[in-house]
């Protein structure tokens, strides 16, 4: 007994496996076909296609003038549909569309009412003008006028006024809209609703006797079941959006944070360079003066000993910190002095060789100032005049250094060139080797000064600096 039923059992799944194999085989047979066709009808597709979009753009060719100057190949021109498309999507996004379309579906709904009935100020009429026409505030006040609209559609299907397709298309339409806005468990109370509504209307009237009641409730499913998607989609979208932003504005915290790195590098290996040399020269003087001064005593030649002996110390501890900064920088590099400000007119003579013009003004009374600052002082000049060569070429350049009691004032002023400067603050001015901003700024706060920098009234830009004689 239990063999005739194993024999059954196999024989049925035989039976299954094989009727699927048939079923496959007629598939590949209808995909091939399909496939077919589709190769013939391929030129007349490429063809259709180019018509509407447009060629599409050609590879680009290694292709280089007599000068040796790459020539890029020019974009193909665009088709209508992209117009199309773009035009309606402005159109769309607009004040103006939301009242435009609610006028155009209201005048659509009198014609069907004209077309059934030669009275269009009748009860159906009105019935269609209440059911359609609050479409055009449905973008400001959309649940009062989805309440109106369903209302309307439902007190028309039930006092057995003939079916229109218009009102049942504005029904539809705010049926989604709804369910794109209200969150899933009022969702799902709409729907309920909405489906207890078309059971009544089917029950008590007769104004969906003439569609399959399996078609008006899918009508009604799909309307807010695309909403609830919609509304999903949306929700997706936006989440996916806010995580690019951070994840930018992380990777943008973190190049500013690098740039910043960079330039306290470069500017620890500018003030290794002046306090170094500073430095070598206390340990010269030191060791060179026993033998200048021949009458010095045993405890001073110790002295100046000594004090040779801590200078050389702290040159290594100086050249060890440097290697940490900078891991291929050399360990026993030349010492050479960091530019002071008595070589600004230099950089105004690059300047003016770079086809600029720049003029300089001294105010106040000039002092003694310690290398750190005038270095700071000349790299802001220096930053400065290289920004405006490259973002503002040909601009004129006032230069103005102010000597405060207590503080030296720096301003570089370019009048406007045409070329707007902007991005002060979070992403700097493009430079390139780290230069700009970031490195003014740097430099004015190691110092405990101030720095701003920014667009000037005048359509030009201001940098401006101010570092305290104390630093």
């Amino acid at each position: 007994m239990s063999s005739e039923k194993t024999l059954g059992t196999g024989a049925a799944e035989h039976l299954w496996r094989l009727s699927g194999r048939g079923v496959a085989a007629v598939g590949q047979l209808l995909l091939w076909v399909l496939e077919g066709l589709g190769r013939l009808l391929k030129p007349l597709q490429d063809k259709v296609m180019a018509r509407l979009y447009g060629q599409p753009p050609a590879p680009p060719a290694a292709a280089y003038g007599p000068y040796g100057t790459m020539i890029t190949p020019q974009a193909a021109p665009e088709g209508p549909a992209p117009r199309w498309i773009a035009a309606w999507q402005r159109f769309s996004s607009s004040w103006g569309y939301a009242p435009v379309t609610g006028l155009l579906l209201t005048l659509a709904a009198v014609y069907e009412v004209g077309t059934n009935t030669s009275d269009v100020m009748s009860v159906q009429g009105a019935f269609a003008v209440a059911a359609t026409l609050p479409m055009v505030w449905r973008r400001e006040v959309l649940k009062p006028a989805a309440a109106i609209v369903l209302g309307a559609t439902a007190a028309s299907l039930l006092s057995g006024q003939a079916f229109l397709v218009t009102t049942m298309a504005a029904a539809l339409c705010m049926l989604y809209l709804l369910a794109q806005a209200l969150p899933r468990a009022s969702t799902g109370v709409l729907a309920v609703t909405s489906l207890m509504v078309v059971g009544v209307v089917y029950v008590a009237g007769t104004g969906l006797s003439a569609i399959p009641w399996p078609a008006a409730v899918a009508a009604v499913i799909g309307a807010i079941g695309l909403g609830d998607a919609r509304r999903t989609v949306q929700a997706t979208e936006a989440e996916a959006r806010e995580q690019r932003t951070e994840t930018l504005q992380a990777l943008g915290d973190a190049q500013r944070d690098q740039a910043v790195m960079r330039e306290r590098a470069r500017i620890a290996r500018e003030l290794h360079d002046v306090v170094a040399h500073s430095v070598s020269m206390i340990a010269v003087q030191a060791e060179t003066a026993p033998y200048t001064m021949p009458s010095l005593s045993d405890e001073a030649r110790e002295g100046y000993a000594e004090i040779a002996h801590t200078a050389r110390e702290a040159l290594v501890e100086m050249r060890r910190l440097l290697g940490v900064l900078r891991s291929d920088a050399p360990a026993d590099g030349e010492v050479t002095p960091q530019p002071r400000l008595d070589r600004i007119g230099d950089l105004l003579d690059q300047h003016r060789g770079a086809g600029g013009a720049a003029s300089l003004s001294v105010r106040g009374n000039e002092q003694p100032l310690s290398a750190t600052l005038e270095l700071s002082a000349y790299r802001i000049v220096q930053e400065a005049l290289t920004n405006v060569r490259r973002h503002a070429p040909g601009a004129p350049v006032q230069i103005d250094l102010t000597y405060h009691p207590d503080r030296l004032a720096v301003r570089v002023h370019n009048a406007s060139a045409g070329v707007a400067q902007t991005r002060v603050d979070g992403f700097p001015l493009p430079t390139s080797g780290g230069h700009g901003l970031i490195g003014m700024r740097e430099r004015a706060t190691m110092l405990g000064g101030d720095f701003r920098a920014g667009p000037a009234p005048d359509g030009g830009f201001d940098v401006s600096a101010d570092l305290p004689f104390g630093s």
